[in-house]
């Protein structure tokens, strides 16, 4: 993981760069990989929609996701808040307000903005599988999702204020208290 680096005096947050691989399937959850480049170290993906209570006014291809963040060597994840555009291609970046969907949904939104340590997810598909192309990518790479219709989404994902690693060594610091 790229350390925190001191630039002007302000520490800068650890940021994650790579690739993604995301199959959104019919019921509007998300499942996949992200790569860390160079490193090569995988993290797990799983995303839930969540549902609004009111009519959305942001336009019918617009939802928020619950999702998970697993760093498969330490079992650890984190769960972030992010809003989903776009159908089949879809594009995700951080939601800074929930206005309409369940109080428990506004306050985690809520709560992720007064944080110091706030993780920023972007992803935005530059490729598309469907069909025949998303099965066979399934099937090689997610094979438990074979046969759900889903569709594949390919491309670069921005990971900003994970840090497992010092979320870890924070934990251990309170323990010794």
């Amino acid at each position: 993981m790229d350390d925190e680096v001191e630039k002007e005096g302000k520490m800068k947050k650890a940021t994650m760069e790579g690739v993604a691989s995301l199959a959104l399937l019919p019921n509007g959850s998300i499942s996949g990989h992200f790569i860390h480049l160079p490193h090569s170290i995988c993290y797990g993906l799983h995303g839930t929609e969540l549902e609004c209570e009111r009519e959305c006014s942001h336009g019918e291809d617009y939802r928020l996701i619950k999702l998970s963040i697993t760093d498969y060597n330490s079992k650890k994840e984190r769960i972030v808040v992010v809003e989903c555009r776009g159908h089949d291609a879809a594009k995700i970046c951080n939601t800074d307000h929930a206005h309409g969907w369940q109080k428990d949904v506004v306050g985690m939104v809520e709560e992720k903005k007064h944080e110091k340590c706030k993780v920023s997810v972007t992803f935005e598909c530059e490729t598309l599988k469907s069909d025949k192309a998303a099965e066979d990518h399934l099937c090689k790479f997610m094979p438990k999702l074979v046969g759900m219709d889903a569709v594949v989404n390919i491309g670069p994902m921005t990971i900003t204020g994970l840090d497992f690693d010092a979320e870890a060594e924070h934990e251990r610091t309170e323990q010794n208290d």
